[in-house]
């Protein structure tokens, strides 16, 4: 399917630092639950991420990751998560964490 860039603009893509991860035993598949720091502009949003293969909560406080900011909270079996962090998957098919390799801004958006 092709998009107009147009309609790529409306995704909001931004650069964020973990504050916290916690284990998210709750979920149906292994989870994280994240909160993430966006700046000033978009603040500190939630996020429940299926990272348990290759990331431990207190390996992820401090890092930087990548998200779309502006999709509709979601209500995650106890938890509500309000932006989607993106990873792409490594040859299992468990996600890999998109994130920038310098440090940059956050809030910073992709472009």
């Amino acid at each position: 399917m092709t998009i107009s860039y147009a309609d790529f603009e409306k995704i909001d893509i931004r650069v964020g630092t973990v504050i916290e991860a916690l284990p998210f035993p709750e979920a149906r598949k292994p989870a994280i639950r994240l909160r993430i720091d966006f700046g000033d502009e978009i603040g500190v949003k939630r996020s429940s991420a299926q990272l348990t293969a290759h990331y431990t909560p207190e390996g992820l406080v401090g890092r930087q990751v990548i998200a779309v900011v502006n999709f509709p909270a979601k209500q995650i079996g106890k938890t509500v998560s309000d932006c989607l962090v993106l990873g792409v998957p490594d040859p299992a098919g468990e996600p890999v964490l998109l994130i920038p390799d310098h440090l940059v801004s956050d809030g910073g958006r992709l472009f």
